[in-house]
């Protein structure tokens, strides 16, 4: 796992952090060409896979920190180049919902982001 001080996880808490305020309707804009601004330019793909991969939950119903973690780490998945591995991904996405979400928001997570993965033929 990556330190708290790594600037990556940096950046990915500061994401999420936006991604979160942005699930209330805030108005603070993104800075222009950020990952926040780049993960919520793919948002209605990235809310599709979700809905497709979690369809026990609706996005509605999904609370809003353990979205902004799936989108963000969606987006890493599946969008962003050049890619990191799958596993420091999802790993980073896991502890970052554990730290900010729930109790079962790590699980939850890694659940989604793991039939995700699968589903891509990327884990065997």
């Amino acid at each position: 796992m990556k330190t708290r001080k790594d600037p990556r996880h940096k950046t990915r808490v500061e994401a999420v952090k936006l991604l979160f305020e942005k699930s209330f309707g805030t108005q603070k804009e993104a800075a222009k060409g950020s990952l926040t601004q780049k993960v919520l330019a793919k948002k209605r793909a990235i809310d599709a896979k979700i809905k497709k991969y979690a369809p026990a939950w609706p996005i509605e119903q999904i609370a809003p920190v353990d979205l902004a973690v799936l989108r963000l780490a969606i987006y890493e998945l599946l969008y962003k180049e050049p890619k990191e591995p799958y596993k420091v991904i999802i790993d980073e996405a896991v502890e970052i919902a554990k730290e900010y979400g729930s109790g079962a928001s790590g699980s939850f997570v890694n659940g989604v982001l793991g039939t995700i993965m699968k589903s891509n033929g990327r884990l065997q």
